[in-house]
């Protein structure tokens, strides 16, 4: 992955390095989209998607999380994007998500989404956009949490 200003933290999507106990209590407590999200629940997200972590160089802590539900070839969705309180106000967000985006750059999607409440400042900074065309999109919400945006 290209550096990104990601000066002092790498990117792995081993999921062997994931903290899973921090990621769930990150989101579980700390994410609007997740709050008291069941930690099995929890787990078959991970199980089920490509996980990414960001890491400080040094340490080895983990400092972010990210998961991208996909099928490698046209579609991605990206999700639980997540950087820890100690982390924020560096431009962590922007930097990972961009090299995420890079990272997938080689399957060819035609289509990354994924769907925010407030931070719309920091997609919009990589390419991000507003649905152009909402008309043409519809969810089926087996467990409706309500409009998000």
């Amino acid at each position: 992955m290209n550096d990104h200003a990601l000066d002092g933290y790498e990117i792995s999507t081993d999921p062997a390095r994931l903290d899973a106990d921090l990621v769930h209590h990150w989101l579980a407590t700390d994410a609007y989209w997740a709050l008291d999200r069941p930690r099995e629940l929890h787990d078959r997200a991970v199980a089920g998607s490509l996980n990414f972590g960001l890491y400080t160089t040094g340490s080895g802590r983990q400092a972010g999380y990210a998961r991208m539900v996909t099928d490698h070839a046209t579609f991605g969705w990206l999700c639980d994007v997540y950087i820890g309180r100690d982390d924020r106000g560096k431009g962590l967000g922007t930097a990972f998500v961009d090299a995420i985006a890079d990272h997938m750059t080689p399957c060819g999607l035609t289509r990354i989404t994924l769907a925010t409440k407030d931070a719309h400042g920091v997609y919009e900074k990589i390419g991000f956009r507003r649905l152009t065309a909402p008309e043409q999109w519809m969810t089926l919400g087996l467990i409706d949490p309500g409009p998000i945006g």
